[in-house]
């Protein structure tokens, strides 16, 4: 049976100056002849039409058509693009014209890219790639989502199933032949190629989440004691009165959290309860909900004011690398410009005067950028990848060993670690697996 033809608005919801309207499927030819009673323009051809209701004639608007024949479509189907003035009234006649017309229905979220997965046009890791780069909204997202899209995960992934291929055939070899005239010990020689593999995924693996930071965020937890600045710290990297700023200690009892783009990637700062012997139940769980997310935080800036020695509450939570911020300095006069000393980097800052805000704001930045921006390899994105990387990672541990005991043993685990590699882009069994991926896609994509 020929699959329906679907139809969605591809552009953005709203009123604008343009629309993109897209079909898919057998009917696309058919139905842009009936809305403009013309043929198609030649394929990739933008074309001036007028746009009318096959059910009367009525003119709905001028506007442009584009003709994409299968295979050397999107959706590897036959596709129509329509392009009309954005108003809602004039997308909403269209596409109701439109299916009025036999085989046509509206789309399926992510119906447009499943079906470009299912004839051959991308990968799942591709596809991936294509929802992350439509939701990206700083230029490191856009980066990793590009480079995703155009392959570069699926080149990698792709390669390992081929290495796996090779050595699963060394031992099914053995195993299905044994009488055969073939050269001896055909499973040992796979040992040494399912170790290298298997230490290419281990460092594919160690890579810090750098991957799942550049598309959910680097965060970083403002900590300190009471009243030592750390809310006027926070509303002046963010620029506005995110958080409530008052002389009365323990004012912040919950984590207040803001996004900012540091370096191009997106950056979650919060800030968190003071670290203090709690007054009450209310303050205790700020402060215990504070030391989790520094514990959990990418980077912390640790802050105390100018006047005082930082006390060992925010010492001891504070970790190589982070960021020691002497506030209130308009007050005092340190004037500490950054200064690393002992894994920790020091400056002084005052919200009040914006004395050394620029000089953490840089900081900030440069930390970020080391941390999500190198793009020597592909990198994972989603804990999907990293699930079943783990997955066939220690799968190929237990084959490794289990080739001393026999090739039998051994192939098991080969086919297990195939298997989810081969779920990475979509090689096999992956039903269970589309409705979760194209899902989370845009009607009209």
């Amino acid at each position: 049976m020929k699959p329906d033809t679907i139809i969605a608005l591809a552009s953005g919801a709203g009123r604008a100056g343009v629309a993109v309207i897209r079909l898919s499927g057998p009917a696309a030819g058919p139905v842009l002849k009936a809305l403009t009673d013309r043929p198609p323009p030649p394929p990739r051809h933008a074309a001036l039409r007028a746009f009318c209701d096959p059910n009367g004639g009525l003119s709905l608007d001028d506007g442009i058509a584009l003709w994409f024949p299968g295979p050397n479509s999107f959706t590897g189907e036959d596709v129509a693009e329509i392009q009309v003035h954005g108003g809602p009234a004039v997308i909403a006649a269209i596409i109701d014209a439109a299916l009025g017309q036999p085989g046509m229905r509206l789309s399926e979220p992510g119906e447009f890219t499943r079906r470009a997965f299912e004839n051959g046009k991308l990968d799942l890791a591709e596809a991936e790639g294509l929802a992350d780069l439509v939701d990206a909204e700083t230029e490191g997202q856009r980066r990793q989502a590009l480079r995703q899209r155009r392959g570069a995960l699926s080149g990698l992934y792709e390669g390992w199933r081929l290495r796996l291929i090779e050595a699963a055939a060394l031992i099914e070899a053995e195993i299905d032949f044994p009488d055969e005239d073939l050269p001896g010990a055909l499973a040992q020689r796979a040992g040494p190629m399912l170790q290298a593999l298997a230490d290419d995924m281990g460092r594919h693996l160690n890579d810090a989440h750098r991957g799942e930071r550049v598309r959910d965020g680097y965060r970083i937890a403002i900590i300190g004691p009471p009243n030592a600045g750390k809310s006027s710290l926070l509303n002046a990297l963010a620029q506005r009165e995110a958080a409530i700023v008052s002389d009365i200690p323990g004012t912040t009892r919950d984590v207040v959290e803001v996004r900012l783009v540091l370096a191009g990637y997106p950056v979650w700062i919060a800030d968190t309860a003071g670290l203090r012997e709690a007054a009450d139940a209310v303050e205790a769980e700020g402060v215990r909900r504070a030391l989790a997310r520094a514990e959990e935080a990418d980077l912390r800036i640790g802050v105390a004011e100018a006047s005082t020695t930082p006390p060992d509450t925010l010492k001891d939570a504070l970790q190589p690398g982070d960021l020691l911020v002497a506030s209130k300095d308009d007050l005092v006069g340190l004037n500490i410009r950054p200064v690393t000393t002992d894994g920790t980097t020091k400056l002084s800052v005052s919200a009040t005067t914006g004395q050394g805000l620029a000089e953490l704001h840089d900081l900030l930045a440069a930390r970020v950028a080391d941390a999500l921006g190198r793009e020597e390899a592909p990198v994972l994105t989603r804990a999907r990848h990293r699930r079943l990387v783990e997955a066939a990672r220690s799968a190929l541990e237990r084959a490794i060993p289990a080739l001393d005991q026999g090739a039998e043993l051994a192939a098991e685990d080969v086919r297990a670690a195939a298997d989810q590699i081969g779920r990475l882009t979509g090689r096999i069994d992956v039903e269970d697996l589309l409705g979760e991926i194209f899902f989370n896609f845009c009607i009209g994509k």
